[in-house]
């Protein structure tokens, strides 16, 4: 049976971590996985002193350490190179995901062999109203632009194939176009909803302002990138 990596990039969620693993080991998420791995994003905060901590009791943690601040994709990208495992399960540090989906996305990804990622849909989102609202006029554009079968791009939790991933050519931004890019590769994708919770504490690391105008640049990236690949 193949083994599970569940990465989860972290940037000051010094509050969210310690619910963050009860959660993992209530849903039993610990016994589904035998790696955990934490890739501090040059936290600023005591959140690598909080994972220092818990890996003292939990055989199972290993850690990535940023020194500085590099953003969500780097770390997803050095933590899938660092990764022990060919499967990988992403989700936010931040607990508005909630660990329980997990399972269910693993066990949809694990019974259908010709599937390469599963990823989440936010039933019901628990944000402000502009960023609730941004990110629908931004994925409508982006599935229209990209016809990737996603309605939420934007959902950290997935479950999908590392050496895959790996073949991408890494860009900044490239954590928000898995599903377009799995898809161009020629790679089947599902999507099913999951559950979303309200930030309790810390705050999102993202402006929406800023994402508008880099997300339009990386979609015109991975169009290039989609239509190499056919054309090759």
């Amino acid at each position: 049976m193949e083994k599970l990596s569940l990465l989860i990039p972290v940037f000051n969620e010094e509050e969210n971590i310690d619910k963050l693993i009860l959660d993992i080991k209530k849903f039993d998420v610990y016994n589904l996985v035998n790696e955990i791995l934490f890739v501090n994003d040059g936290s600023t905060d005591n959140t690598l002193k909080k994972i220092n901590k818990l890996k003292k009791n939990h055989s199972k943690i290993n850690i990535l350490n940023n020194r500085i601040n590099m953003g969500q994709s780097y770390s997803l990208y050095i933590g899938c190179k660092k990764s022990k495992n060919n499967i990988i399960i992403t989700i936010d540090g931040d607990n508005q995901n909630n660990p329980r989906d997990i399972t269910r996305l693993v066990k949809e990804y694990k019974n259908n062999k010709e599937l390469f990622l599963v990823g989440g849909i936010r039933k019901v989102r628990k944000d402000n109203l502009i960023k609730i609202y941004s990110s629908k006029i931004a994925n409508l554009i982006r599935k229209k632009v990209l016809n990737d079968d996603c309605n939420d791009t934007g959902c950290s939790l997935k479950v999908f194939d590392r050496k895959t991933f790996l073949l991408f050519p890494y860009f900044n931004g490239i954590h928000r176009f898995l599903p377009a890019l799995f898809k161009g590769y020629g790679k089947k994708t599902k999507f099913i909803e999951v559950n979303h919770s309200p930030r309790l504490y810390g705050k999102s690391k993202y402006g929406t302002f800023k994402r508008l105008l880099s997300g339009i640049i990386d979609m015109i990236r991975v169009l290039i990138i989609i239509n190499k690949v056919k054309n090759d």
